[in-house]
């Protein structure tokens, strides 16, 4: 018999077409399960092995819980507006619609050669306009509940690709698309205000199955401290500095202050200002650099003494200077810190540097050579000298600060407000009109979408506009509030809105009235487990979260949470054990392995190479080795006979259980293993029977779809093996009849003996003696007192 995969994998991944075998029912009477992948964005390139080790995880799950009689939503679909294929469209000189089409027809064929039990009836494509018509449904939503604004900053911006970015996306000061140097530029953009939503955000992670590292990364991206305000009010005048400060216990060590160069209080004091000249200058020098290269840490301290302008410690009643310095940010906090430079190291290099005042307020260290950062007793600071509990100095000195009505109790996060636009042409038009009259009106709902006009020429331009502003025929209308003549909206959406909400369009995806309809919605969510790369555990996660949240507030959507459970995959490294990518030449291409092996060999291996949740390198040997096994597999049936074989039941409802255990737990390397080890069972008996072998491709086929539908079909098997019952194992047979124990001569041990388990002690004593290591030392001697516990241990005192 010889597999011929190329032919039995085509075979059955038409019937499973035709059949639409995959395809989930609504409201049906079945407990359901919605298993969620991340959508791929459709590049040129095509699916890497990535993709492959991504779906694999939750495709084995989804065609599990289908044979355990579950009603399944395993759907696909592609997150298509965004820069690559808009900078493919620009070098090719061809239309991004035309790029996308090409690109998801790759794709799709390619996920279908790997069969993949995917719900091909749901497909969405985020830059069709029947789904983006509900994304600007949801940012108007956003818009009239006061958490969409715009506001005028500095942005982090791309000259390369003439863009926006959010902070998320020019991590180290780099583009995260084009990876060049990201600048700062003064720009009024889109935000959208999910800062409003972090306290809710950090506590819907007690309410989901996450692994701890992902709730832990989730809550450092949020990051939410508790400290207090503090008023510094300016000497001579009756404005104050704020600031925000996580030890407000360590406020009589202030010796100076810090402000960002673009703090408004510069410009309004200038007149009284007498080093401006200085502070322009150090201001343009800092305008060149990225949010990056200011705030990073190991830099060289720089700054500006303001000579013209004092403060006044609250407490202490001292006079402290005011510097400027690029560290500071506006856009962090208040835009203004309190520098304590005995307690951190960052404002010690400082004030060694400008020559300023260093005050001990915390007991420890020496600060002739170093910032304390430890805690100890209270010192220098009055009415908190004496105290030792950093909890109790902090809430002292917020007790005082309320009582003197100079600052309070506060708390802030470290995420910032969403940057939520895109100077570039593929992406979601945002729907807002600009009225001289009327201000910002929202585009009427009737009239959504607001489709992206058909253009010849979307090159970016050149002064961070979008090229929408250069098409008049979109820019002017009227104002749909007095009807005036107005100007749309020209900024376009990032790349993640249409991922912040595309699992709710999986569950009605050609709904017209609706982003679905309620009570589809109230049937399938939550999503009952996601997978997907860690990479995207805070930014992609916590933006969708954040967006079911809010149609949760306003009554669009029946969960809180949008994902009940959450499980991420490792990388596939090259070969040589190295991230793979093009310029290494480590690369490996599924659909090269897939027609040199066979996609169930492909897929088996994937899934066999490791841990799932690590990082593994390719290896080509192993491959192969996957190939025999399921070679293997195929021969089997030349030896199946109607008769079970006894001895196969043990090891047969042992792997029945521990491949159901492990595919729950995502060990699916040992549940394959489980597999292998059965499979030699199998061989080495004379025959194996047919409902044996039955119940060993039933637990393959979640790995190995197209091979065990075929050798079903080859046993009489009737309709789909995909959809048969789910094996269950019987505990009575997973006993085992024999069982090796100890055999100890006056205690100690000096062989082991196989005995049945219902050996009664007279049988285990004649078995022993009958070793010829125990009948050695037995010989001549009386056995006075045997110990037997059956299955553990057999003691013969002998004298």
């Amino acid at each position: 018999m010889k597999y011929d995969f190329a032919k039995i994998e085509s075979k059955w991944q038409k019937k499973w077409a035709d059949a639409d075998l995959f395809a989930a029912k609504d409201n049906s009477d079945k407990p359901k399960f919605y298993g969620l992948v991340e959508f791929p964005y459709p590049s040129g390139a095509g699916m890497h092995v990535g993709h492959i080790k991504a779906y694999s995880g939750l495709e084995v799950v989804s065609r599990k819980r289908r044979m355990q009689g579950y009603n399944v939503l395993f759907p696909i679909g592609f997150d298509a507006f965004g820069l690559p294929a808009e900078n493919y469209a620009i070098k090719t000189n061809t239309h991004p619609r035309i790029v996308t089409d090409q690109n998801i027809e790759r794709f799709s064929n390619q996920m279908k050669r790997m069969g993949f039990s995917f719900d091909w009836d749901r497909v969405i494509d985020t830059t069709q306009e029947d789904y983006y018509k509900w994304t600007q449904w949801i940012f108007l939503k956003l818009f009239e509940n006061g958490l969409a604004y715009r506001d005028k900053t500095l942005v982090n911006y791309c000259p390369s690709c003439k863009v926006v970015l959010s902070n998320e996306d020019s991590q180290g000061g780099k583009c995260d698309i084009c990876h060049s140097d990201v600048i700062q530029k003064s720009k009024e953009v889109w935000y959208l205000r999910i800062t409003k939503y972090a306290d809710k955000l950090l506590e819907g992670l007690n309410e989901v199955n996450y692994p701890d590292n992902i709730k832990q990364q989730q809550q450092h991206w949020i990051g939410k401290s508790t400290g207090a305000f503090v008023n510094f009010k300016l000497d001579n005048e009756q404005e104050s500095l704020r600031v925000y400060t996580t030890r407000p216990d360590t406020l009589f060590g202030v010796t100076f202050m810090v402000i960002a160069p673009e703090h408004p209080l510069i410009d309004k004091y200038a007149d009284q200002i007498k080093n401006m000249d200085e502070i322009e200058a150090y201001r343009e020098e800092c305008a060149k650099k990225s949010e990056f290269e200011r705030i990073e840490i190991n830099k060289d301290k720089t700054g500006v003494k303001i000579d013209g302008l004092m403060a006044i410690n609250p407490v202490s009643g001292k006079k402290v200077p005011l510097f400027i310095a690029d560290y500071v940010m506006m856009g962090y906090g208040t835009g203004a810190i309190m520098a304590v430079p005995a307690h951190d190291q960052r404002d010690y290099d400082f004030a060694r540097k400008f020559g300023e005042e260093i005050i001990p307020v915390i007991k420890g260290g020496d600060i002739d050579k170093e910032a304390y950062t430890g805690d100890g007793e209270m010192i220098n600071s009055d009415f908190l000298n004496g105290y030792t509990n950093k909890k109790d100095s902090i809430e002292k000195m917020i007790e005082v600060l309320e009582e003197k009505g100079i600052g309070e109790k506060g708390v802030q996060y470290k995420m910032k407000d969403w940057a939520f636009n895109r100077q570039r042409y593929w992406g979601e038009p945002i729907p807002i009109v600009h009225c001289p009259k009327c201000g910002m009106v929202g585009v009427p709902y009737e009239e959504l979408p607001l489709r992206l006009p058909k253009v010849e020429h979307f090159q970016p331009g050149e002064d961070g506009e979008s090229p929408l502003a250069k098409i008049d025929s979109f820019v002017n209308c009227k104002c749909p509030k007095c009807g005036g003549d107005a100007k749309r909206e020209t900024d376009t959406m990032p790349q993640w809105a249409g991922s912040s909400w595309y699992f709710l369009r999986y569950i009605d995806p050609h709904n017209t009235e609706a982003l679905a309809d309620p009570e589809k919605l109230k049937y399938w969510m939550p999503v009952d487990w996601y997978n997907g790369g860690m990479e995207h555990v805070t930014r992609h996660m916590i933006y969708s979260r954040f967006w079911h949240r809010f149609l949760y507030d306003i009554g669009v959507v029946n969960t809180p949470e949008p994902y009940a459970k959450r499980s991420a995959q490792g990388l596939i490294l090259g070969p040589d054990g190295t991230k793979m990518s093009k310029s290494k030449g480590n690369v490996v291409d599924p659909l090269d392995v897939a027609d040199k092996y066979g996609a169930d060999t492909l897929r088996t291996y994937i899934l066999f190479m490791g841990d799932y949740g690590a990082s593994t390198p390719w290896n080509e040997n192993s491959v192969r080795g996957c190939k025999r096994f399921l070679d293997r597999v195929y021969r089997i049936f030349e030896k199946v006979t109607e008769e079970n074989v006894h001895s196969l039941d043990n090891p047969l409802h042992k792997a029945i259980k521990k491949v159901s255990d492990d595919i729950e737990d995502m060990k699916y390397n040992t549940a394959i293993a489980t597999l292998m080890a059965l499979l030699n069972d199998f061989e080495s008996a004379p025959t194996v029977g047919k409902e044996q072998y039955v119940t060993f491709l039933k637990l393959l086929s979640p790995f190995a779809p197209h091979i065990t539908e075929e050798l079903w079909e080859m046993l009489g098997g009737e309709g789909f093996l995909s959809v048969s019952e789910w094996p269950v194992y019987d505990e009575s047979k997973m006993v085992d009849e024999t069982v090796e124990i100890g055999v100890q001569i006056n205690g100690k041990p000096k062989d082991a003996v196989e005995l049945s388990l219902d050996d009664d002690e007279e049988t285990a004593v004649a078995k022993a003696v009958a070793l010829p290591k125990i009948a050695n030392i037995t010989a001549g001697k009386n056995i006075v007192k045997v110990i037997y516990k059956p299955g553990k241990i057999l003691n013969l005192i002998v004298k």
